[in-house]
């Protein structure tokens, strides 16, 4: 498993992009801003930003216990730093199965009490504990290694120290990150207006039509994969790459983005289908588009 420096566990995560995403980068000469509309767990984005590679990145995601946990790294670092000291496993530390599901059990109740509410630190915590606790990373799924515990153990992704050193580095960072919690089909028309389309490169990751309800709070209906096609479709004076599912629906949603690809990326999410999946990727009418590492475009 590749090492990130975002706090979350994303089955669909694109870390693996990094090395492309820079290229882009640096041949459409941008060092300004980079987006994420569909944040989750920005791997990209906090790599960007730690590398010196961009000076501003902005995280979005409508997802409101996703977006509480970054309010609450940026704001409130010592609560969640004290709450993961507090857990009574680590990876180094398998602890005790019948009290480690127990504290599962509790802060899984937490969640969903409180995954309505963008602010509250409590359903901070729960949130990322699940994720990092939980299979594949998915909050609402069951734990790591299932209630015997015989196997996997729920600590297996949980190490405190690693954990605890991402949400430092990212709260010293603070300044140079911007958070929030809309939906993408209300923030994207509103991008022109708010940055400098030639210093400003956009990430748009939206839920994919397979998984999306399964893995996606803000999963969306086909009605709404339209209007967000039409939507970054619009942008054409800023530099963005689209990443989607290779669906059909998808190809025609897109077929008049001035740059379409497949490429192909490792999945962890469903054991079954590991291994290299094929992906769509579109990019608007002024981003300059080459391969880079293992990241190979195929024009479609």
């Amino acid at each position: 498993m590749p090492y990130t420096l975002s706090p979350f566990r994303y089955p669909g995560g694109k870390s693996q992009l990094y090395p492309f995403v820079k290229h882009l980068l640096e041949i459409n000469k941008i060092h300004g801003t980079y987006i994420e509309t569909f944040a989750g767990g920005s791997a990209i984005g906090l790599k960007l930003l730690f590398e010196q590679d961009i000076d501003q990145i902005v995280i979005n995601d409508l997802d409101p216990s996703i977006f509480s946990v970054w309010e609450a790294i940026l704001n409130h670092p010592d609560y969640l730093i004290q709450r993961i000291k507090s857990v009574p496993f680590d990876y180094y530390d398998d602890g005790q199965v019948d009290s480690n599901i127990a504290y599962w059990q509790k802060e899984h109740a937490i969640y969903f009490e409180k995954k309505g509410n963008a602010h509250s630190l409590s359903g901070a915590f729960a949130t990322l504990f699940l994720n990092r606790t939980n299979r594949s990373g998915i909050i609402t799924g069951g734990p790591l290694g299932g209630w015997s515990q015989k196997n996997t153990k729920i600590s297996a992704r949980f190490n405190k120290k690693t954990l605890i050193g991402k949400i430092m580095a990212i709260h010293d960072r603070r300044d140079s990150i911007a958070i929030s919690n809309k939906d993408a089909l209300a923030l994207i028309p509103k991008i022109p207006q708010q940055f400098d389309a030639q210093n400003t490169f956009i990430f748009f990751d939206p839920p994919y039509l397979d998984q999306g309800s399964n893995l996606y709070y803000s999963s969306l209906s086909q009605n709404d994969h339209q209007t967000l096609a039409k939507e970054i479709l619009s942008l054409s004076s800023f530099k963005w790459i689209v990443t989607y599912d290779h669906k059909s629906l998808i190809q025609n949603l897109y077929k008049s983005a001035s740059g379409k690809y497949e490429y192909k990326l490792n999945y962890s999410a469903n054991t079954k289908n590991r291994g290299k999946a094929p992906e769509f990727l579109f990019s608007s009418p002024v981003t300059k588009m080459e391969s880079k590492a293992k990241t190979v475009l195929s024009a479609i």
